[in-house]
């Protein structure tokens, strides 16, 4: 069921990807880091939600929430999850990396039937 995760999270938006800068680093940057803050804010409000809801219940104080410590099952779990979350905010390298790859695919076929024409010329 992660691996479904893993993959949604390089899907790619159609169109062209709006661009701020001239300089593609800084470009790829500001990708990574507005992915970063979009996660973050949807975090914090999520959390902020469960925390009062829990504490207004007097289902767990913040002293508790605090001290947890997560069980081996539960640390895998978390792990996993983590992983998901690098992949969404890294999505802009792995495309650029993918269409890298794709462009050094194209180029060396290409290669290959140059080759292929000299040789049946001989």
């Amino acid at each position: 069921m992660s691996l479904d995760y893993l993959q949604l999270a390089g899907t790619k938006a159609k169109g062209k990807r709006p661009q701020f800068f001239a300089d593609s680093d800084n470009e790829r940057l500001l990708s990574i880091l507005m992915a970063v803050a979009g996660e973050l804010a949807v975090t914090r409000e999520r959390l902020d939600t469960l925390e009062r809801l829990l504490e207004a219940k007097g289902l767990l104080s913040q002293d508790e929430i605090e001290t947890f410590t997560p069980d081996s099952d539960q640390a895998e779990a978390r792990g996993l999850l983590q992983q998901e979350y690098i992949a969404r905010i890294l999505r802009v390298v792995q495309q650029e990396k993918e269409a890298l790859e794709e462009q050094q695919h194209c180029q060396s076929n290409n290669d290959l039937s140059e080759i292929e024409q000299e040789l049946s010329r001989i």
